[in-house]
């Protein structure tokens, strides 16, 4: 195998993985230590795909194989990540409701308190009118 279909085919499988992870490439370069700008370029093909990305990456993704990553061989993950994408999604979506029925009932909560505010600045206010009467 030539060096640049062994690159090209390491490359593939690092973008395949980063795909995988579901994240941008600005939060990819972040979680690997790197610049944006850096694996942009090799990510777009301006520069080569570099040791120390390839390193950062499995350094910092230790459910990764380098087995993998590197030949192409065997499962992505040393271990299969206990929640599908699909799962985290749901699980994801199912907070997001909880959240929003949280602040309908903090938002209701408010009026209600804003309404009782009110009303007792107008007993208040009758309070000193007739304190001013007397």
């Amino acid at each position: 195998m030539e060096t640049k279909d062994f690159r090209q085919d390491v490359f593939n499988r690092l973008v395949e993985f980063k795909e995988q992870t579901g994240l941008t490439l600005n939060a990819f370069a972040g979680g690997i230590g790197m610049k944006h700008a850096t694996l942009h370029n090799q990510f777009h093909g301006k520069r080569d795909l570099s040791l120390e990305t390839v390193i950062n990456t499995l350094a910092n993704y230790g459910e990764l194989s380098a087995e993998w990553l590197l030949r192409g061989s065997g499962n992505m993950y040393l271990v299969e990540p206990s929640v599908t994408t699909d799962e985290a999604e749901q699980k994801n979506d199912a907070r997001l409701d909880t959240l929003i029925d949280t602040i309908k009932l903090l938002q209701e909560t408010i009026k209600t308190k804003n309404a009782t505010i009110d009303a007792l600045q107008d007993e208040l206010a009758q309070y000193k009118n007739k304190s001013k009467k007397a």
